[in-house]
């Protein structure tokens, strides 16, 4: 990818010091440097990211939550996400994925639900709700390209990930974590579909939930499958590298069609972490 030789240099957190092109890049949905697996390791992206809350008064069709987005206005707009906790738990509970996400050069929206015990349905419903509040009456809407939207979510909230996903194809990803749901089919999906799961779920298993959803995917939506080796259901309930790194690698690939990402895509992450990996490659 050719980029411009005229580069500004933006402070970041932590004093490091990361070159931007000054013009345009080929891409122009390019964000942030070159890629390495060491920086997606790293506790946070290129980005300082400034955080707002939004108060379930303020929202429509959701139970309110947070707003993490890059500080600067200088790269232009930004992809976004929203992502919806699972059953009976709240942001709190996977919150670390706002400020890691938004490092990279996302908007996150990571949302609370009407009511802890909303079905995956109900949460998809919400899910969407939220890209448009943030799109259309958010503080940082500006901020946002709403052409370039993504959905995530854990438990129940990865399940709705996929039922927003199906009720919306223009959505550019969909990161169900542990997905739990009743339907096993998602035939209709045309989103392209990062499923992470754990080895060790006993809740929504692998068996039952996550690898019957991916199969369930055409290949021409594009698709992966990441299963953590020994992880609980509760794996999104802490900082986890091989989630956060796939994530990004994910939403930089298809909501910022950045090919620079394809490389830990296809063939994918190879580690004592991972019990199994598959994708649709080539992307």
């Amino acid at each position: 990818m050719l980029l411009t030789a005229v580069t500004t240099l933006t402070m970041v957190a932590g004093g490091v010091a990361v070159a931007h092109s000054a013009e345009a890049a080929e891409n122009p949905y390019e964000r942030g440097p070159a890629p390495t697996l060491s920086a997606l390791q790293a506790s946070r992206g290129p980005y300082a990211v400034s955080q707002t809350s939004v108060s379930n008064l303020a929202a429509t069709g959701f139970g309110g939550g947070e707003i993490y987005y890059p500080t600067t206005t200088a790269d232009g707009t930004f992809g976004a996400i929203a992502i919806s906790p699972g059953f009976t738990a709240y942001w709190s509970s996977i919150s670390w994925l706002g400020p890691r996400l938004a490092s990279h050069g996302f908007v996150v929206i990571g949302i609370e639900t009407n009511t802890t015990s909303d079905q995956p349905a109900s949460r998809g419903d919400q899910l969407l709700a939220a890209l448009d509040y943030l799109t259309q009456r958010s503080s940082v809407r500006n901020r946002v390209d709403a052409s370039r939207l993504a959905v995530g979510g854990h438990s129940m909230g990865g399940g709705g990930s996929l039922e927003a996903a199906s009720d919306r194809p223009s959505l550019q990803a969909a990161i169900p974590l542990a997905p739990w749901n009743l339907d096993k089919s998602w035939s209709e999906l045309r989103v392209p579909t990062l499923i992470i799961g754990g080895e060790s779920d006993s809740i929504a298993s692998v068996s039952s939930h996550s690898i019957p959803f991916y199969n369930s995917i055409p290949a021409s939506a594009e698709k992966s499958y990441l299963e953590l080796n020994n992880a609980s259901h509760f794996f999104p309930q802490s900082t986890n590298t091989p989630t956060a790194v796939q994530a990004v690698a994910w939403l930089k690939r298809w909501v910022d069609n950045d090919t620079r990402y394809s490389q830990f895509i296809c063939p994918g992450p190879s580690s004592t972490s991972i019990s199994d990996y598959r994708s649709s490659c080539p992307v």
